[in-house]
């Protein structure tokens, strides 16, 4: 579907120029399955290459703490979970979920694969195994604790090299009754919205239902509720368990229906995508490039992965973005994959004063315009890049 080149890995920061030559890349393209109805990459990088020291820190992001937050209350209360409760997190970056059970005295167990942010996890007394989840893992964590009660993975199975395994992981790990939710960015607002930038080496693959419910299928689950949520992008959270231990919801068929009529297992579903993606570029780079040419200085505001997929793809450099901030201070005071940019602490834009900052991360769209309410009101502009180039420079008071 689309051919992104060779490009560096989107959360290899690098701390120094001295890096700079020595900085790894490797080649990125985008194809659809049509036999298993599976968008996914053709190239799969060593994990242990791309997690095991990894800077992106979930806790950083205000409305993912909260909407962590309110996940818990709602399976604790709709679970019945207490002392004797076991939930159990694979990818569980920071705690910044497991957090949330511990506040209702649930045990819990993280397994994270980045040594880093596992132990910025068990800082917070959030029990976390320095593993990737798969079967293997999920035979240790019966033999250690027992069966789960319940089973959280967000945003994590799309970077599952292994996604048979993962998912059997899943079905021996879960008790009798337990139930699994799953979070994936959807495959539908994937397209919709093209969001092309969301594409990078650590992100395997790109789901829908139709996907999902053959995964699981194949591993004995049974999935049993679907929700749309908004996260980046548009998301997928789905709820699974073992076959019949719970009524499936009447949103399943929709879902799975919706997805039949308009076509998400055919190629000429993808027929566009690229002619869009490159329509996309050409209307960013024009943007950027008229302002510069009248003199305007731009920044960027994320160093996200799918800001350095959109800066790379895109041949966005210095000679027209001058700076990224970014609110992590595990990425501060670095430089951007490929692109070289400095990263620097978002107290930069009232300093610097920068005419335009480019979203990265536009997904957070909200969250960031509210934090950057002086910013606005100074005059500052934010240009928003997916689906298609748009200058947001509402004062503060609108900015949700």
């Amino acid at each position: 579907m689309l051919n992104y080149g060779s490009t560096p890995l989107a959360n290899a920061l690098l701390s120094t120029p001295d890096d700079f030559d020595a900085e790894q890349r490797f080649p990125l393209s985008l194809a659809f399955c049509p036999e298993c109805s599976l968008l996914q990459i053709n190239e799969t990088v060593d994990p242990r290459v791309l997690f095991t020291d990894y800077p992106y820190f979930s806790s950083f992001s205000e409305s993912f703490v909260a909407a962590a937050s309110v996940l818990a209350d709602q399976v604790v209360e709709r679970c019945h979970l207490g002392e004797h409760s076991l939930v159990v997190e694979a990818a569980s970056n920071d705690g910044y979920l497991l957090r949330q059970y511990l506040r209702h005295g649930v045990p819990v167990i993280g397994v994270e694969p980045s040594q880093n942010v596992a132990d910025e996890a068990r800082r917070h007394g959030v029990r976390t195994r320095v593993e990737f989840f798969g079967l293997a893992e999920a035979q240790s964590i019966v033999a250690d604790a027992g069966r789960a009660d319940v089973f959280h993975a967000n945003n994590v199975l799309a970077h599952v090299p292994g996604l048979k395994d993962f998912v059997a992981g899943i079905q021996c790990l879960l008790k009798p009754s337990g139930i699994a939710s799953i979070e994936v960015p959807y495959l539908r607002e994937f397209m919709e919205n093209c969001e092309f930038d969301t594409v990078y080496h650590e992100h395997l693959c790109y789901f829908s239902l139709t996907a999902l419910d053959q995964l699981f299928s194949q591993a004995q689950l049974q999935i049993f509720n679907v929700e749309k949520i908004p996260t980046h992008g548009g998301s997928l959270r789905i709820f699974a368990g073992h076959p019949r231990a719970r009524p499936v919801n009447k949103s399943v068929a929709m879902c799975l229906q919706l997805e039949n009529d308009v076509g998400v297992t055919s190629p000429e579903y993808y027929a566009n995508f690229s002619e869009r993606v490159m329509q996309c570029k050409h209307d960013l780079l024009a943007l950027l490039r008229e302002f510069k040419t009248q003199g305007r200085s731009i920044a960027a505001y994320g160093a996200s992965a799918k800001g350095s997929t959109l800066l790379n793809f895109m041949g966005i450099g210095s000679e027209l973005i001058d700076f990224i901030v970014d609110r992590s201070t595990v990425k501060q005071d670095r430089f951007s994959p490929g692109t070289h940019l400095p990263i620097l602490s978002p107290s930069e834009l009232l300093s610097r004063k920068p005419d335009y900052v480019l979203l990265l991360t536009w997904n957070f769209a909200e969250e960031i315009l509210r934090q950057q309410a002086d910013f606005l009101d100074a005059g500052g502009q934010f240009i928003r890049p997916i689906p298609s180039p748009q200058v947001i420079n509402m004062p503060s008071t609108r900015a949700t």
